[in-house]
């Protein structure tokens, strides 16, 4: 204690001598008697804080210093980055681990047995079973279920240098006697820890089922607009996504508008062949989204490290187990998903006379919808003398100018048949229906409105038509377009909800029917939040709706808010868009103008080099000079459509638009739409759309 009294004295007077005063120059205090004889303290002295003088300083500059500290702390960090790989390398040697790298996906060959040699190697694994069986009944009594036949795809490692070496791996299908689970095939025993050789790898197995994997991260149901846009999407979002589609029809997924447009303008003789058109602007163009190279087949689709999409193509799901995440095809094979969509589309409507006439008649008859119907029509359009179209709408009428303008070269007898009193009588107001109707027969088609068919027969290697008033007509063959009804055929076997009003698969705000299973397209009736519960039966919502879908099965969860479009072509001079509810029944307001001749859908395709209109209106901007337009009249007897807007109006608001002749302006109808214009404002309104350029 004493030692360290002395200590503290001495310390005192250092600081004493070094600061003066001491504490009296800062607190005006005597520092006489601080401290007793016995150097005893007196009272606590109070200590000045240090200042950078004060503070330790490093031999030179910091600089050099900092380098010195920063040198010893690489060498710690190299010195145990080496001391962990050291460990790493005396552990894997010693077989405490061991890395797996997966089947040389490069190096594998994969020969798949035909149906003969599979039923033989079938039969062979079934005798051997039974032979088992009878020598020892509980060898196979473990994992055996009563299942579809299923593959296996035996995958073997090989070096480069042995790869010719390595016999190639077998795809072959075993009675479900002999094969365990999927899942118990490909798992190592548990004891295992490592395995004893390197050349002695067991081969990997993934189990197919005939041709198709067993599972699927993402499943689509239909082969249309819709599917293509949703795995475009979840290959955007998900770039090792493994995608398989499964369509009803022979052909990967395609455009259909131009179905009933620009391939029925071609003039080349081989168009149904190749499937290429050209468009309004010249520019030849294919009918598929993409070519055969960029699909790949199931079997490979199971070995891609980076994932791919495949198309089955000729088969249907009949069935959907929800909550086992389980797809039934038409033939019995079943396969697991985690992601479903359902884009079937829609099936075209028939109408009752001729549904139920004789299998003679309905051979003569054309429900028109996809490849197949085109190539039988622009066959039958060159053989016969006569055709006679049902419908009055897009595609009925689509179809009558475009057989027409055939007709004035060929001789072809053109006649359209439909209850109202005009074309597009359900969309379009009257006047404007009338104009139109005129125009097609221009086109060299006998139009008969305000009438139906009531019957058909034959007579003569002819369809004899009996309408409503009597009337009999002889034709050579029928084509039927008055509609589609969307395609629900899952819905009872799945247990998925349909809408009474509108048809169609119910979904919610997100596309979603139930969980993990996705709705798009025609087959959807969604919400829309300005306009109500809808069903739309159009290209631009196919694709807008399987790109929301594709993105949500990803785990976006965004709305479906956009309020889509559709067009239609009368020819190269004559077309119109729309957007919301465009029906004939409502109020309508509309201004027009005098055309010029940018005002055609051959001129805007000339203008943007893109045929389908649906991605030059999404790529249009919301432009106006705010030119002032003709106000808005009554129409006026005589008066030349060239070009126009039509208002459609529910309550005093804006609910739908036709831009008759004027394109590159849907974005600013959305903008009418989500603002929900009133009646009031509509003379304001029509001065957006430039009707004097």
């Amino acid at each position: 204690m004493y030692r360290c009294r002395q200590v503290v004295s001495q310390c005192s007077s250092t600081i004493k001598s070094n600061l003066g005063h001491g504490r009296q120059r800062y607190a005006g205090e005597s520092t006489t008697k601080r401290f007793g004889s016995d150097h005893g303290y007196s009272k606590t002295p109070a200590i000045k804080p240090p200042t950078l003088n004060e503070m330790p300083t490093p031999k030179g500059s910091w600089a050099t210093e900092h380098s010195r500290q920063q040198s010893k702390y690489n060498m710690h960090l190299a010195a145990g980055l080496g001391f962990t790989a050291f460990t790493l390398f005396v552990g894997y040697q010693s077989g405490s681990f061991y890395l797996n790298y997966g089947p040389d996906v490069k190096n594998t060959k994969v020969s798949v047995l035909s149906h003969e040699q599979v039923r033989e190697r079938a039969a062979a694994a079934a005798a051997s079973a039974v032979v088992a069986e009878e020598s020892d009944p509980e060898v196979l009594a473990a994992g055996v279920e009563e299942t579809a036949p299923v593959e296996a795809v035996v995958v073997e490692d090989a070096s480069p240098e042995a790869a010719e070496e390595v016999a190639p791996p077998v795809v072959e299908e075993v009675t479900p006697v002999a094969v365990p689970d999927a899942e118990a095939v490909a798992e190592p025993s548990r004891d295992q820890t490592g395995p004893s050789d390197q050349s002695e790898v067991a081969p990997s197995v993934v189990a197919i089922v005939g041709d198709l994997p067993v599972h699927i991260p993402y499943l689509l149901i239909g082969a249309g607009t819709s599917s293509f846009a949703a795995f475009r999407a979840i290959k955007s979002r998900d770039p090792k996504a493994k995608v398989l589609v499964i369509g009803e029809e022979n052909h990967l997924p395609y455009m259909r508008p131009p179905l009933s447009k620009e391939l029925w303008f071609s003039d080349d003789p081989e168009v149904s062949n190749k499937l290429k058109f050209k468009q309004w602007n010249g520019k030849e163009r294919s009918l598929f989204f993409e070519q055969d190279e960029f699909y790949c087949s199931p079997v490979e689709l199971v070995a891609k490290e980076n994932g791919g999409v495949s198309v089955v193509r000729g088969h249907r799901v009949v069935k959907l187990d929800i909550v086992g995440r389980k797809a039934e095809l038409d033939d019995g094979r079943t396969i697991t998903y985690d992601k479903c969509l359902i884009a079937t589309g829609g099936k075209p409507k028939s109408l009752p006379s001729l549904s139920s006439a004789p299998a003679n008649v309905q051979d003569h008859v054309t429900l028109f919808r996809n490849i197949d119907d085109f190539r039988r029509l622009e066959s039958i359009s060159r053989q016969v003398k006569s055709i006679t179209i049902i419908g009055g709408g897009f595609l009925g009428s689509e179809l009558a100018c475009a057989l027409g303008r055939r007709a004035k070269t060929s001789g072809l007898e053109v006649l359209q048949v439909f209850p109202e009193d005009g074309n597009m009588g359900k969309v379009l107001p009257k006047y404007l229906s009338q104009w139109t109707t005129e125009k097609v027969k221009g086109e060299g088609v006998q139009v008969l409105p305000r009438t139906h068919v009531e019957g058909a027969t034959m007579d003569d290697d002819k369809v004899v038509l009996t309408l409503q008033d009597g009337q009999k007509i002889k034709t050579d063959h029928v084509v039927v377009a008055v509609g589609l009804d969307a395609n629900t055929d899952l819905a009872v076997a799945s247990g998925l909800e349909i809408d009474p009003t509108f048809g169609g698969y119910r979904v919610n705000a997100e596309l979603e029917a139930r969980s993990n299973v996705w709705v798009a397209g025609d087959a959807a009736c969604f919400y829309d939040i300005k306009l109500g519960r809808r069903r739309v039966e159009h290209h631009d919502h196919a694709v807008v709706s399987g790109r929301l879908a594709g993105e949500n099965m990803t785990g976006a969860g965004k709305p479906y808010w956009h309020q889509s479009m559709f067009w239609s072509d009368l020819g190269p001079h004559v077309g119109y868009e729309a957007i919301g509810i465009v029906d004939s029944s409502l109020e309508t307001m509309a201004v027009f103008a005098k055309s010029t001749a940018a005002d055609t859908p051959k001129a805007v395709v000339e203008a943007t080099g893109e045929g389908v209109r649906s991605e030059t209106e999404n790529a249009a901007t919301e432009q106006s000079s705010m030119k002032e337009s003709n106000k808005l009249h009554a129409p006026v007897q005589g008066e030349h459509y060239g070009k126009g807007i039509v208002f459609y109006t529910r309550n005093d608001v804006v609910v739908g638009m036709v831009l008759w002749n004027v394109f590159n302006k849907i974005p600013v109808a959305r903008r009418i739409l989500k603002e929900g214009l009133t009646t009031d404002k509509l003379a304001e309104a029509a001065k957006l759309f430039d009707l004097h350029e």
